[in-house]
């Protein structure tokens, strides 16, 4: 489903950290730390999985699975345009709107 590797590259191509994510998917900090310390791919309530992979896919962040297709194999993630995405600022859309007051990284 998504790998502790995946959450921390995808909280890494939006500039957020560990708490902002956690408040993004409406979860309690140390329930993202436990989830990005485990190895390989993250276990957990299914509906706590939805929720960060929600909150990551509304923040512009698509997830590429073992066997999807792409130029390379394995994992990953990709950061893409929000169909309300503010062209200056890719990807930032839903941060800006629930964090307002942290600049936007350009």
């Amino acid at each position: 489903m998504i790998t502790s590797q995946q959450m921390r590259a995808a909280r890494a191509l939006l500039g957020i950290d560990q708490r902002e994510l956690a408040e993004l998917a409406g979860l309690s900090l140390p329930t993202i730390q436990r989830m990005e310390a485990s190895n390989g791919q993250v276990r957990g309530v299914v509906d706590t999985l939805v929720k960060v992979i929600t909150a990551l896919e509304s923040a512009g962040i698509e997830l590429v699975g073992e066997y999807s297709s792409s130029v390379g194999s394995g994992r990953g993630v990709r950061l893409r345009e929000p169909a309300d995405a503010d062209p200056k600022a890719p990807g930032r859309a839903l941060l800006s709107a629930k964090f307002p007051s942290r600049p936007a990284i350009r």
